[in-house]
């Protein structure tokens, strides 16, 4: 085959990839073999591919393919989540953009519209993945709403509700008004943000005396109820027992004792407002207090709010102000820091709201979770360790997590009403097993399918997600089925530590609950992508550049590579796109490599050289110890290690190196042996790297030779272990420096390659030949001379104590060469004193910190070596 001149990634990346799903490698069905099992985190449905999914899904497809040649029967199985805020808002503003009213439409009609929004653009971000060469099981793409998928979060949910677990109550739950729900404290930010201190006076009934509160939300005045003082407030004594009238609104409210209040914050009088707030619910639930709602859902005042009836909450903050102000109630107004609490999703500030919600009871159910990563068997183990303390804060303080929504797109709550009463309702999978259910609960054998109302909130997203390790192969509907018992537990999860609590610690918890052991082992959790002023990348501030550009720039190896180069786990990569050129710089250096081998001339009848035998073994055994490193780095999930050290092990030592050692003379070809032995090594080198660079090596792989599908790359076996020659590394390392030794006096004395030099050597290190013949080669050298004093008229080097000489009798102007050399002696034994001076001086080395005295004792060490080594080459050339 002819082999094109330049590697064309845009030409090569869809060829191999249609070839590989063509011959279903990606496909896994149960066998003998160990399996490997991952499962994406599901990327919303509505999303696109963007920096993070790049490096979150590169990683997943390097463990996969690694898990693939090593023969394992490697399953990663895809899919998307339902996203139940993101999408319904999409779906919402496609229909107002339509002139359509979400709650001008049933609940079906909007499912409709739901599903066709979703068919259109659903699942793009998992075709984009296909582009960057991600080796997922695609018959196995699942989506969080699929009908099985569906059924089994139904089922878990009737479960929990009749262990127990699940529970509905009327609580103080954290509101988005943009999206107009519920939402879990976890799904909640707490911001820093700048904003005011309202300082209100309250009229006290029946006299001329007031107090003065001080509140960051003058408009929630409205729903006052009690002013809260402390008992051992001693300002405040003669108000014990009285009344207070709320600006505005007039309304007449008890003024009540509590040690909750803060004395030395604001005026130690506290406004309590129990529908919009946690602890002012909490004292209102205590006192007996009146609870008033003063919101509509979307956060605007209802009627209690009086003339700032339909204004936005912000809007009416600065009226209610201006009113206060007008009635010369404000008495000052002052900045203040606060912490604000925001939707993770919309953005949107959180409104406190009472409402009926479901509840799971998380205090038992998380034991088994913190046990299996926190215990002492570790029997999941989270990479970097150091979010064990994060794992360990979360877990420990869980609260019930809130799991209904106030939304259409999601599972709907299997929870049936058949009364007015807040407990006429049953739970069950199916409307023909709440009829059931409801019949025996009211003694009223002719209840109707058709008395019954299903809650209309759906569940939280996290709520199916929790259970994507298991329901992914139908193990919660059909637990005891062939796939869920090959596959569970799966093996590594890769994921960001930011869903670490959201959806990590769910799974394992869901995990223990239904089938009593852990979901997966390990847990690889990556950095954010920053860019390189390490801002988070994000679409707001322009900083996040095209996924599918970069790989249409750089081919998908070279974004891979420029991602992983610098991504150890747990820490946030600096984005740099240089990056992806660099590995697109490594694809080319690989695809030069493999066409100067392939031009060579092949001689069966050459019998093999020295220096060809030699290198081989050496670089085998570079190899085999890059091999091992390569694996540890693996077992560790250092997989920018990993990386690093084939990159080095390819551009250093294969290319630079063993290539030079072998190569033939100018048009002059090559014995078979050597060829067949740097073919096999080309081989497993194009093994360790398919994983991070899967399109060049397969390509170059195929162009070796003529392969059956059964031959492909993406299912060869991983290169077998065996011992490492540390002596014969050693011994190149030591030759390596005498080639550059050559060729450092080839460069300053500006000698060609061609002219072969005269060489000599004083083996004051014991040094073995081995490598003799390579340095002739590699050094173009007409002999090597092993000698027993210095060559006149040479120039020298050192390794270690070995002298080396370079006759240079007729090449050079000695007199020039004497006059440079002096003039470096002279300046090297100046820098010497210097250092000498400071390392004299004991207030010096008895106070720098050790690694700084050692930095000047090994100047001194070099700056001796040199002298040493430019006194010999003077002495030679006089």
């Amino acid at each position: 085959m002819q082999i094109p001149s330049k590697y064309d990634a845009s030409r090569v990346e869809d060829k191999w990839y249609d070839y590989w799903m063509k011959h279903n490698y990606f496909h896994s069905t149960p066998d003998e073999r160990e399996p490997y099992t991952i499962v994406i985190p599901p990327p919303n449905v509505t999303g696109v591919l963007h920096m993070g999914h790049m490096l979150n899904n590169t990683i997943q497809d390097v463990l996969i393919r690694r898990a693939r040649l090593q023969g394992k029967n490697a399953c990663w199985v895809p899919g998307t989540d339902h996203a139940s805020i993101a999408t319904e808002a999409k779906v919402v503003a496609r229909l107002k953009e339509q002139g359509i009213d979400k709650n001008d439409l049933s609940r079906e009609e909007f499912l409709k519209h739901a599903w066709d929004w979703t068919h259109e653009y659903g699942g793009v971000i998992l075709e984009q993945l296909k582009k960057l060469g991600c080796s997922c099981d695609w018959d196995r793409t699942k989506f969080t709403m699929d009908d099985d998928m569906s059924e089994a979060v139904i089922k878990v949910f009737v479960d929990l509700y009749n262990k127990g677990l699940i529970y509905r109550g009327y609580r103080m739950v954290n509101w988005d008004p943009e999206a107009k729900t519920t939402l879990s404290d976890e799904e909640v930010i707490h911001e820093e943000r700048q904003g005011n201190l309202y300082y209100i006076n309250y009229k006290i009934e029946g006299s001329d005396d007031t107090l003065t509160i001080a509140t960051t939300r003058p408009e929630t005045i409205f729903g006052d109820t009690a002013i809260c003082i402390n008992p051992n407030d001693e300002r405040f004594k003669h108000l014990k027992e009285r009344k207070a009238i709320v600006p505005i609104c007039n309304r007449v409210v008890p003024i009540i004792e509590d040690e909750y209040v803060d004395l030395e914050f604001g005026t130690g009088c506290l406004k309590v407002t129990p529908a919009h707030d946690e602890n002012d619910k909490v004292l209102g639930d205590k006192h007996n207090l009146e609870v008033i709602d003063i919101f509509h859902d979307n956060a605007s005042l209802n009627s209690y709010g009086l003339q700032f009836e339909g204004l936005d909450r912000f809007e009416a903050r600065k009226a209610v102000a201006k009113e206060l102000e007008s009635l010369g109630v404000l008495v000052k107004t002052e900045i203040h820091i606060n912490k604000v609490g925001t939707s993770e999703r919309t953005k949107a500030v959180i409104e406190p709201r009472l409402s009926d919600q479901w509840f799971l009871k998380m205090e038992d159910l998380v034991k088994p979770a913190i046990k299996a990563v926190l215990g002492e068997d570790n029997a999941i183990q989270l990479f970097p360790k150091k979010f064990e303390n994060t794992y360990r804060h979360w877990m420990e303080n869980i609260r019930d997590w809130n799991i209904s929504r106030q939304l259409l797109w999601g599972q709907q709550i299997p929870a049936y009403f058949y009364g007015d009463g807040k407990e006429d309702f049953v739970v069950a999978e199916t409307i023909e097993d709440a009829v059931t259910l409801a019949r025996v609960k009211t003694s009223n054998s002719k209840l109707l399918a058709s008395d019954l109302t299903q809650d209309k909130d759906a569940l939280d997203t996290w709520f199916s997600s929790w259970l994507w390790p298991m329901s992914v192969f139908d193990g919660i509907r059909n637990p005891e089925n062939e796939e869920i018992n090959y596959y569970y537990p799966t093996n590594d999860l890769v994921t960001g530590p930011d869903i670490l609590f959201f959806w990590v610690a769910r799974m394992i918890i869901a995990g223990y609950e239904f089938r009593g052991e852990k979901p997966f082992e390990n847990v690889y959790l990556t950095g954010l992508v920053r860019d390189k002023q390490r801002r988070k990348m994000s679409k707001s501030l322009g900083n996040s550049p095209d996924a599918l550009k970069l790989i249409e720039a750089y081919g998908a190896d070279g974004v891979r590579v420029g991602l992983l180069l610098s991504s150890a786990a747990g820490n946030d990569l600096l984005f740099d796109e240089a990056l992806c050129q660099q590995g697109k710089a490594f694809g080319n250096k690989i695809w030069n490599a493999f066409r100067l081998v392939q031009g060579w001339e092949i001689n069966e009848s050459l019998g093999q050289p020295e220096t060809a035998i030699v290198g081989l073994e050496w670089y085998e055994a570079k190899f085999q110890k890059a091999l091992a490193e390569i694996e540890d780095h693996f077992n560790k999930y250092r997989l920018s290690d990993a990386l690093m050290t084939i990159y080095k092990l390819i551009m250093d030592d294969f290319s630079s190196w063993l290539l030079e050692i072998v190569k033939p003379a100018y048009q002059q070809p090559i014995d078979a042996k050597t060829y067949n032995a740097v073919i096999n090594a080309f081989e497993n080198n194009l093994k360790v790297l398919h994983p991070f660079m899967p399109f060049l090596t397969e390509e170059i792989w195929q162009f070796i030779s003529e392969r059956t599908p059964e031959e492909a790359l993406i299912i060869a076996k991983w290169p077998e272990h065996k011992s490492v020659n540390s002596a014969l590394i050693s011994e190149f390392d030591f030759a390596s420096e005498v080639i550059s030794g050559i060729r450092n006096i080839r460069k300053q004395k500006n000698i060609a390659f061609k002219d072969a030099i005269p060489f000599s050597i004083i083996n004051n290190e014991n040094a073995t030949p081995t490598f003799d013949a390579v340095i002739a080669k590699l050094g173009n050298l007409e002999a090597i001379d092993y000698v027993n004093e210095a060559v006149d008229g040479a120039l020298t080097f050192r390794v270690k104590s070995n002298e080396y000489f370079v006759p240079m009798a007729g090449a050079i102007d000695i007199e020039a060469e004497i006059n440079k050399l002096t003039e470096e002696l002279n300046y090297t034994e100046g820098f010497l004193k210097s250092v000498q001076k400071k390392l004299s001086n004991e207030r010096f080395v008895n106070n720098a910190p050790e690694q700084v005295v050692a930095s000047e004792k090994k100047k001194e060490a070099d700056a001796l070596a040199k002298i040493d080594t430019i006194k010999a080459s003077l002495a030679s050339l006089k």
